[in-house]
């Protein structure tokens, strides 16, 4: 135990925050591939953590730096247990009971453990035992924090504040808004945005653009699924075939069944949750993206809809305004605001042109979003805990533009077309 007091610096040693290091690849002496657990849940838990981890899986899959596997958070038991699963709280228990031994016998084999992170509950769950686990074991810690509850997570929490500051080596964030929320608690984070697979979600010119919206957000109440629902009656007040698509589940699908029915929408369809290999589908059949969230962070459905060729009308929440600058990569309105949804809703609709100019510069952006340069940023995170001689030079914003030529080196300039 006094191993893992030295390491976690409870001595007042803080081994977080070191910067990363660019990508040497081609400079450097050869090494051997590290060794990544990323410590995750499965795609049984479909969310945006789970689909970041599974790309970073098929991207590592072939490279020569990194051998990455993956931890599940959310481990099935022995089949004749699993029926447990079903049953609230008890679910729990026979989670943490084989997630726990995972974790001893996957993480002594790592050279650096990569651990996701949620916010509340799911923090003590997940994260916590993994970065117990890892310290016990002296393995650093890289923290990929993604929720946008971490304002009032942070306050309420102090054992999430004192691991972040002094019982991981690093902490990283996939956006600018939660880097900056962490430094008002004082803990250092470094920022490698999300990625999307821009040969899946293929961009088509709409034209003609009609009132076919999608969203993709869970029925959970920080997204406010409701307000999208209210701004959709009004865009059919105007559009009687207007048509709305929504993609996901949660506790909210019997309420908000019941509100479509009280607002007597038509044309809507609940799709409920949908496989990631699949939802490409959902996004090209569509012709303008929503989204109402109270509460966000770097929304990998707006990435997903930037890609696509979708105009985004979305709330002005979190980290939604540092990915999307409104009227130049698409829409923003106050959260809540149903009516300044469906007037935005009805404006790119009735003027088609500039809908299609907020797509086309929103795909501009996607370069810095692609996986060899979201990867090099990942690596410099690892070599910069694992080798004590890799910590000498830092990645800034500066540097996205000379990432990006590790894309645009290899592949052809992107245009836009009128198919997918």
């Amino acid at each position: 135990m006094h191993n893992f007091v030295s390491r976690t610096g409870l001595h007042g040693r803080s081994r977080r925050g070191t910067p990363l290091a660019p990508d040497s690849r081609v400079d450097a002496p050869e090494r051997r591939r590290l060794r990544i657990a990323l410590v995750a849940a499965s795609l049984r838990i479909i969310g945006g953590q789970a689909v970041q981890v599974q790309r970073m899986l098929d991207g590592w899959a072939s490279d020569p730096d990194v051998d990455a596997w993956l931890v599940p958070i959310n481990p099935l038991p022995f089949k004749p247990f699993r029926w447990l699963l079903r049953v609230k709280f008890v679910r729990t228990i026979v989670t943490e009971l084989c997630y726990l031994p995972l974790l001893i016998r996957e993480l002594r084999r790592a050279d650096v453990v990569h651990v996701f992170s949620a916010s509340y509950t799911s923090f003590l769950l997940a994260p916590l035992p993994a970065v117990i686990v890892a310290g016990l074991m002296r393995r650093p810690v890289v923290l990929n924090y993604h929720s946008g509850e971490a304002p009032d997570h942070l306050r309420r929490s102090a054992i999430a504040r004192l691991v972040m500051k002094r019982w991981v080596d690093t902490v990283v964030v996939p956006s600018t808004f939660l880097r900056d929320v962490f430094a008002t608690f004082g803990i250092a984070a470094q920022v490698v945005p999300n990625t999307v697979d821009l040969t899946r979600f293929a961009y088509r010119v709409r034209d003609p653009l009609r009132p076919r919206l999608l969203s993709t957000r869970n029925f959970e109440p920080l997204y406010n699924v409701p307000c999208t629902l209210r701004a959709f009656a009004r865009v059919q007040s105007r559009y009687p075939e207007a048509s709305l698509t929504l993609v996901g589940g949660g506790s909210q699908e019997r309420a908000l069944r019941a509100l479509a029915d009280e607002l007597r929408l038509r044309n809507i369809t609940f799709s409920g949750r949908v496989d990631p290999s699949e939802i490409h589908r959902y996004y090209a059949d569509a012709d303008l993206y929503v989204q109402t969230p109270a509460i966000d962070n770097m929304p990998l459905s707006v990435l997903e809809a930037f890609a696509s060729g979708l105009p985004v009308i979305a709330t002005q929440v979190g980290g939604v305004p540092a990915i999307l600058t409104d009227g130049v990569h698409g829409v923003l309105v106050p959260a809540g605001d149903d009516a300044a949804l469906a007037g935005q809703v009805i404006k790119l609709v009735e003027e088609p042109a500039y809908a299609r100019r907020l797509a086309a510069a929103a795909r501009e952006t996607c370069a810095v979003y692609e996986w060899p340069v979201v990867a090099a940023q990942w690596l410099a995170a690892y070599r910069s805990v694992s080798d004590p001689f890799s910590n000498d030079m830092t990645i800034t914003a500066d540097d996205t533009p000379r990432l990006a030529e590790r894309v645009t080196e290899t592949s052809e300039p992107w245009r836009p077309s009128e198919s997918a």
